[in-house]
């Protein structure tokens, strides 16, 4: 079954969650810390084998007057350059305040501070993803 994958691109970080195979929920994979473009793509083939992904769903930052700004053409430059080598298509979801909820769970659970880092990008990714499943499974 084909799944989808959800990321929360940054700098040096990228949060990665999977749907499951009906396309219902997604869950927390890992996240992965950026390195050479060749190494990126090694890294995110193997995932795409591992999983049978078709799509990427990637969370498009943007202000919160809904301005895209350059992190958010910095998203599509290597979503775009995923997408080529890798044959996926891309969707874009904005992803105003996920890393805002993303850190209250983290909070709710009890997760101490200096301990958050680890799981937030991988969380945002989960919540991007989800935002996604869901929109697309409303219009079933």
């Amino acid at each position: 079954m084909e799944r989808i994958l959800g990321l929360d691109i940054g700098d040096k970080y990228i949060g990665i969650a999977v749907s499951d195979g009906l396309g219902i929920t997604a869950q927390g994979y890992r996240t992965y810390k950026r390195g050479t473009r060749q190494a990126d793509l090694t890294f995110f083939n193997d995932v795409i084998v591992q999983f049978n992904i078709h799509t990427i769903v990637a969370g498009l930052p943007k202000d919160m007057n809904g301005t895209e700004r350059t992190q958010a053409r910095k998203t599509q430059n290597y979503c775009n350059f995923l997408a080529k080598r890798l044959n996926c298509s891309v969707v874009y979801i904005d992803e105003r305040l996920t890393t805002k909820a993303s850190e209250n769970v983290l909070i709710e659970g009890g997760v101490h501070r200096k301990d958050r880092k680890k799981y937030i990008d991988t969380l945002s990714a989960q919540l991007i993803l989800q935002m996604y499943l869901d929109q697309i499974n409303d219009k079933a």
